[in-house]
């Protein structure tokens, strides 16, 4: 008897477990977080929906969404686009040192790194890749991520190159073997004039302070007594590099920003009174491009009165991300903080969660607006705070410049905003350089190439071009928008044949902006001064930062315990008005 109950009890046990595995996918645990309902949904999906399905790639779509619904800056980076967006801020990668653009399914090379893999392989400017390690690499398949796939690799490694070249028969064939190829941050450092020093920062990466400093040491060789740095178009990067560039420019125990938030304290980021530069006068250039590092680099040099904000508003991200790593290789740049101006401003713009789509047209709105063009258009959503010397500044969406320089729309008509927009105008630029490109190299510096290409008619052989690609010839607006044409296209011929130092020498020349930097070194402007209507009321700079409990209720503060060397910006979609063609260095 006792065996026969032993055996009943077993019997039990197995057709209990057996029931239960069956059928316990046919109800959900509804009871428990939502990580546990969501973890029970994959699981029933896994094991009964009616076709196979990959799981993996499913969560790579839920969890985009996911963080949607939180805010903007919040995105999800798969394993496969990991290196891409790691490359994007660091000092250098492994590639072959070329950097091209793909049209008509194929790859043309724009510029050849100096002294780079591919440039002491033999591969040069214009060159056009149609074939990888022996495999035809042309068609509908060549993706800029797929280029990208096949030339970069580690350091030491080979890969074999077939190219069709210009005016010559055949592929020739090149074996490129990968090394480290620089990525920088400053594009432009060069002498406006006999005084002034001219830097363009593109992006907040983790060699940009190291590169800053070799700038500025070149420029002091050339005499330099005034400082411009163009900020317009950077979308930021590591709140570190921000961090030291702005402590080269205030004195000691200066506020460049702070942070705070749920789970911590106040973290404040001040100057320790080494920076080299504290008393040069300096000019900062910002646009409705300018975002994050970019704001916070810009915010400190206003609200500590160190120097002149000139341009218009800039984007507005007042919000901080943190890198989180998966086991698989991808990552998620969650959103943990907002940071926070000296005078007390959280500049970030409203936006309402999950409404991504009317977030990313506010620069469209704005151009809608006017703001592009009146200064007097421009909407703040913050509250007013004050500068160190008393000087009204405003939170809630930006920086707004000391100095608003407008859009200049003159010139501008349908026929150029169609060839611009159209993108026929990068593609004849190419066409052309390629074309004539053994003339063109006989002209070395960007003075040169400029005024023998402005000797070629450019502009009346473009509108016979696209006239050809259904662009119809209107005279009238060519010929006001003739100065616009001929800038652009003489621009991107430049940028083809030298470099891009060159090509932004060249759009400085006329450039409204640069012209009202240059106006206020001349009147000794650059140090802000309180308007003459005005007084400080006898209050210090500590006595303008609003209190703890104020900014929390302005800004909403969510803050990480250790942010510093996490602090990233997100690739940003920005809406750009004025066109422009991407290039990818591998």
């Amino acid at each position: 008897m006792p065996l026969l109950m032993a055996l009943c009890v077993i019997i039990g046990i197995l057709l209990g477990s057996f029931l239960s595995n069956h059928f316990s996918g046919n109800r959900l645990n509804i009871i428990g977080s939502g990580s546990n309902r969501l973890n029970n949904l994959l699981h029933i999906i896994d094991d009964q929906y009616v076709d196979e399905v990959n799981i993996d790639s499913l969560v790579d779509k839920a969890i985009p969404q996911i963080l949607n619904d939180l805010d903007p800056h919040s995105v999800y980076i798969s394993a496969k686009d990991m290196q891409t967006a790691a490359d994007d801020l660091k000092g250098s990668f492994s590639g072959v040192g070329i950097e091209f653009t793909i049209r008509q399914d194929t790859i043309h090379v724009q510029n050849v790194i100096k002294n780079g893999p591919a440039e002491r392989a033999g591969i040069i400017a214009g060159d056009k890749i149609v074939n990888v390690d022996g495999k035809p690499f042309v068609g509908k398949s060549v993706t800029n991520e797929e280029a990208m796939h096949k030339l970069k690799g580690p350091k030491d490694t080979k890969v074999k190159i077939g190219v069709v070249r210009y005016g010559q028969k055949g592929i020739k064939y090149y074996t490129v073997t990968r090394g480290d190829i620089p990525q920088k941050s400053i594009s432009a450092a060069y002498m406006l004039d006999d005084n002034t020093g001219y830097i363009r920062i593109k992006n907040f990466g983790e060699n940009t302070y190291p590169e800053l400093i070799v700038a500025l040491a070149n420029l002091s060789k050339q005499g330099f007594s005034n400082l411009v740095i163009d900020l317009r178009d950077n979308t930021g990067g590591y709140l570190k590099s921000a961090v030291q560039m702005a402590n080269e420019f205030l004195p000691k125990n200066k506020l460049i920003v702070y942070t705070q938030g749920r789970k911590s304290p106040r973290q404040e980021y001040r100057t320790d009174g080494r920076g080299a530069y504290q008393q040069i006068p300096l000019v900062v250039l910002i646009n409705e491009s300018s975002a994050s590092a970019s704001e916070i680099f810009a915010g400190a040099m206003q609200d500590n009165d160190r120097a002149t904000i000139i341009g218009r508003r800039s984007f507005g991200k007042g919000l901080v991300q943190q890198q989180i790593e998966f086991p698989d290789g991808s990552m998620i740049r969650l959103t943990i903080a907002r940071y926070y101006t000296p005078s007390g401003r959280c500049i970030q713009k409203p936006y309402v969660p999950g409404d991504e789509a009317d977030y990313e047209l506010d620069i469209m709105q704005r151009y809608n607006h006017g703001e592009f063009f009146s200064q007097d258009s421009i909407k703040h959503t913050g509250p007013a705070y004050h500068t160190g010397i008393g000087r009204v500044v405003y939170g809630g969406g930006g920086i707004t410049p000391d100095i608003f320089v407008p859009e200049d729309t003159t010139d501008v008509t349908s026929y150029y905003k169609l060839a611009a927009t159209s993108g026929l105008m990068l593609q004849y630029a190419y066409e052309y350089t390629d074309n004539n490109r053994q003339k063109l190299k006989t002209y070395d510096t960007m003075e040169d190439l400029a005024a023998y290409l402005n000797k070629q008619g450019i502009v009346e052989k473009f509108a016979s071009y696209a006239e050809t690609k259904g662009l119809k010839r209107r005279n009238l607006l060519i010929k006001k928008s003739h100065k616009l044409l001929e800038r652009f296209l003489v621009s991107r011929i430049i940028y083809n044949m030298l470099d891009e130092e060159a090509w932004t020498q060249y759009i400085n020349i006329d450039d409204p902006v640069i012209e009202k930097t240059l106006q206020v070194f001349k009147e000794n402007a650059a140090f802000p001064k309180l308007p003459a209507t005005k007084k400080a009321n006898g209050r210090t700079a500590l006595s303008l930062i609003p209190s703890l409990p104020r900014a929390q209720m302005n800004c909403m503060a969510w803050m990480p315990q250790n942010i510093y060397k996490d602090i990233v910006d997100p690739n940003l979609f920005i809406p750009d008005l004025r066109p422009k063609e991407k290039t990818y260095i591998a």
